[in-house]
């Protein structure tokens, strides 16, 4: 696994430099939360990301320990990705980014009652992503 250089101890900035961009936090919401496993499924997300970058971050993610790949089965010149339970450790981090965005912003591609059941039962929230990640 490649290591993150470090520019301080602090662990906000050592996260910072972990993930990088909002690329990679999207190739983590699109697995944990859209149920995408390929290349083109990343390419054909709505933010639009370019082929050099998505190759690259899922390179890093891959290198880091995050998501792994797997030859898909059904068609050999394919890799199907998936989070590591590194990856799944962290869907508390995105539940609570999305709460976050979803209080603080109107319009946003958040179920009505989100916020409200990351309030009342954060746990099972978090539970549910994970069962559904299987």
């Amino acid at each position: 696994m490649k290591e993150i250089t470090q520019r301080s101890d602090c662990p906000v900035s050592y996260a910072l430099d972990f993930f990088g961009d909002k690329w990679t936090f999207l190739i983590i919401r699109d697995l944990m939360f859209e149920g995408k496993k390929f290349y083109k499924d990343f390419l054909n997300s709505k933010e639009g990301i370019a082929t050099n970058i998505l190759s690259d971050r899922l390179k890093r993610l891959e290198g880091i320990g995050v998501i792994e790949s797997k030859v898909y089965e059904k068609l050999k010149t394919k890799k199907e990705y998936s989070l590591t339970q590194k990856g799944k450790d962290l869907v508390p981090v995105l539940v609570e980014v999305m709460a976050w965005s979803a209080k603080h912003h109107d319009g946003l591609a958040v179920p009505p009652d989100f916020v409200e059941k990351v309030k009342n039962s954060r746990e099972v929230v978090i539970e549910k992503v994970l069962t559904n990640l299987g």
